[in-house]
């Protein structure tokens, strides 16, 4: 198991490391944004199940053959970013058809969660940073790395799994205000959608392994 010392501080970075607004941030508010709280709420946990695949690759040791891997990264990278782009166009599309609370029901939970999901599990630098990260934390005489692995990458969901959900309904609480006015509540799902396109896109623009 993993030392107590050594899991607080992995605590401490990891909770570091995921309050920066990245990726999977400005996702959740791009979507609790243009959908409101609910769908931002789903699409965090969507994205933080698309995660355990990547916490089961490093643990087992096939993150790395993915990260030596620049075509694979790369095909991942800019499929993840392509669905970002169609997520943002669809937002912008529809967002006129949103100028009320009630519109949130109107996207089932099961499509919120799949495409949250589906954005976690094409983000290819997720397994990059587990590879850099998780084992400087590993104490090999402490029992099993893979374990150590395991457990470090689980504590990692569940932390970025609650910092998600404030941001999620710090967003959708904004756009809820702003539901007092049915054009600023379609201006805000206009945002939403830029901010996913931008997103996608920049994602697709950088370095296959940065």
């Amino acid at each position: 198991m993993v030392p107590m010392e050594n899991l607080l501080a992995f605590t401490i970075t990891s909770v570091a490391i995921i309050v920066i607004p990245g990726p999977s941030v400005l996702f959740v508010i791009g979507r609790s944004i243009a959908l409101g709280r609910r769908a931002g709420l789903l699409s965090v946990l969507g994205n933080t199940l698309g995660l355990i695949p990547a916490v089961l690759a490093v643990a087992f040791g096939v993150g790395a053959i993915v990260a030596a891997s620049v075509v694979m990264f790369t095909v991942i990278k800019i499929a993840g970013a392509l669905y970002l782009v169609w997520l943002g166009i669809q937002a912008i599309r529809h967002r006129h058809a949103r100028t009320h609370l009630a519109s949130e029901t109107r996207t089932s939970s099961w499509k919120l969660l799949r495409q949250g999901f589906i954005v976690g599990i094409t983000n290819p630098k997720t397994i990059a940073f587990f590879l850099a990260v998780l084992p400087q934390f590993v104490a090999p005489r402490a029992g099993a790395v893979w374990l150590q692995l395991l457990v470090l990458g689980l504590v990692f969901l569940v932390l970025a799994l609650a910092c998600d959900s404030i941001w999620a309904l710090t967003a959708g609480t904004a756009r809820a205000w702003f539901a007092r006015s049915p054009r600023r509540v379609s201006t805000l799902s206009g945002v939403g959608g830029a901010m996913m396109i931008g997103l996608g896109g920049g994602l697709a623009l950088t370095g296959s392994h940065s």
